[in-house]
């Protein structure tokens, strides 16, 4: 072997391992955030109570790791650009679990996974970001798949739940596009302070003091682990990987997520959620792939290629929460 090949051995070697080490910690994320339809299913605490005991386990624990990991507050942060995204992600949060308490953990999973797509419509409007062609399509097909989903939905509430997801999706994707207009806006502080809006939001209607002491202790891993670890394991592995490869690893996440519900609680979803989910899932995974394969594959994504992907956020010990490709959180948006 020659001694050039020798040279950039160890350099292969290591962003092989890098890339390994990004996936890994990717699926992590998705396994963390894949349990919170079934956590919010087991709960017995209304939609309120459940958001505001998730909101504080998750704002203290990501708070506490912050602080020791970056060792200054994070509150003096929490301005212009940073407050608006974290509106947007409280409103994804709360309507995460309320979709959840009203309709079936399929649709809800599935419909919050268009949220990428329209990121890519809301920056193409508001940022005059290009959109490419198969990206409209894939947009198109999941529009329909949403629309068989939600037709398909018994009774009003089921509907109610359908649309929150919607909503829910859609701020997370506004969110997004704030983010890439302002790229200064550091994710983690973003992800405090909307955890901390969620917990004033949710108290009036809240009956936190009736909560059993079985419920908190789910509740204390909906919020540090499903929420808090997920978000951090996230930030740290996605700025490994690119955007497209964060994505098709994320996916897990609506697939794993209605199958534990499946497993623990025999919940079933119906005709029409299943061919809507097919619909959409297949149109995503479709436009991964493509991006996996192209010449955008290796390097650096643009444009709508991942769900609750950031390109290139840093890790909390590196402070960058710079987001310029879709999709919380919540979170996992949720």
């Amino acid at each position: 072997m020659s001694p050039a090949l020798d040279s950039t051995a160890p350099h292969l070697t290591a962003a092989t391992l890098a890339t390994r080490r990004g996936a890994l910690l990717v699926a992590a994320a998705a396994l963390c955030w894949s349990s919170g339809a079934l956590l919010a299913r087991l709960v017995a605490t209304g939609p309120w109570t459940t958001n505001l005991w998730r909101s504080l386990f998750a704002s203290l624990f990501l708070a506490v790791v912050l602080r020791l990991v970056w060792g200054r507050g994070i509150v003096a942060q929490w301005r212009g650009p940073v407050v608006a995204v974290a509106v947007c992600m409280a409103v994804s949060s709360t309507c995460f679990i309320f979709s959840l308490a009203l309709t079936s953990v399929a649709n809800t999973l599935v419909l919050m996974s268009t949220g990428p797509y329209v990121a890519g419509l809301l920056g193409w409007l508001l940022l005059g970001e290009r959109v490419p062609l198969r990206t409209w399509l894939t947009m198109g097909v999941a529009l329909a798949g949403a629309a068989v989903m939600v037709s398909g939905s018994p009774g009003r509430s089921a509907l109610l739940g359908d649309l929150l997801a919607i909503v829910m999706a859609s701020s997370f994707a506004i969110a997004t596009v704030l983010v890439r207009r302002h790229p200064e806006v550091r994710m983690a502080p973003a992800a405090v302070l909307a955890t901390a809006l969620t917990f004033l939001v949710a108290l009036p209607g809240a009956d936190p003091l009736t909560t059993a002491p079985r419920d908190i202790a789910l509740l204390a891993f909906f919020g540090a682990g499903q929420f808090g670890a997920g978000f951090l394991l996230f930030m740290a592995g996605a700025r490994l990987i690119p955007a497209a490869q964060t994505s098709l690893i994320g996916m897990l996440e609506t697939v794993l997520g209605p199958l534990w519900v499946w497993l623990v609680l025999s919940e079933r979803p119906g005709t029409a959620s299943l061919m809507g989910g097919a619909l959409i899932l297949t149109a995503l995974l479709a436009n991964t792939l493509v991006d996996l394969v192209g010449p955008r594959g290796a390097g650096a994504p643009l444009g709508p290629a991942s769900s609750r992907t950031t390109p290139s956020p840093g890790s909390p010990a590196a402070g960058s929460g710079t987001t310029r490709g879709p999709r919380p959180p919540s979170g996992s948006a949720g």
